[in-house]
């Protein structure tokens, strides 16, 4: 790869780097709010969204590191980040704007350049990671709507119902108050989903 010193994709680079960190740790304690809350699928899913920031971040940075010059050198980072905890309801909202944010406008600007400086893998990584922050969006929007509608638990046709304890599985339109094999409360519930 050729030098990234001095170029406006490193600083990019280190952007994207700062702000997968951050998310990272934002939806650290978003999932535990959610667990507070007894949103244990929401819980589960800002953790996993957690540990996919996390390896975006990694991601980023391999590509600075690949660049001898620049490994172990100070770099500084001119961005900001947003910054919000409350709710679950406000949490997503505000997770659901950081990722609009990276695929709509970062990622796309930043592929941008990496091109123009004739970084073509790195462009590529921009973009590529921009469609994992749209999904990310659009299930954070989803589950959002579904809190605001009262259909976390509660569906219009009967679906299958996994507790993500023990497995029981229940077919209905709302999840059980209580599981009837652990009981453990109706939280740790979620639409079962066969992808396998």
């Amino acid at each position: 790869m050729k030098n990234l010193k001095g170029t406006k994709t490193v600083e990019n680079l280190m952007k994207a780097f700062a702000g997968e960190s951050q998310a990272r740790m934002k939806y650290t304690y978003y999932a535990s709010q959610a667990k507070k809350e007894g949103y244990v699928q929401i819980s589960n899913i800002f953790t996993e969204t957690a540990d996919n920031e996390k390896e975006h971040a990694k991601r980023f940075l391999k590509f600075i590191l690949e660049d001898e010059s620049l490994n172990g050198a100070p770099l500084d980072v001119n961005a900001s980040y947003p910054v919000g905890l409350s709710d679950t309801k406000a949490n997503l909202a505000y997770a659901a704007s950081g990722e609009n944010e990276e695929w709509t406008e970062l990622y796309p600007a930043f592929a941008d350049v990496a091109e123009e400086e004739g970084f073509n893998d790195i462009a590529a990584a921009f973009r590529n990671i921009a469609k994992v922050e749209k999904a990310h969006e659009e299930r954070y929007k989803a589950l959002l709507a579904n809190l605001e509608q009262g259909k976390l638990f509660k569906k219009d046709e009967p679906v299958l119902w996994k507790c993500n304890n023990c497995g029981f599985i229940f077919e209905g339109t709302e999840a059980p108050n209580k599981c009837p094999a652990c009981l453990h409360p109706q939280g740790y519930f979620e639409v079962l989903a066969k992808n396998y």
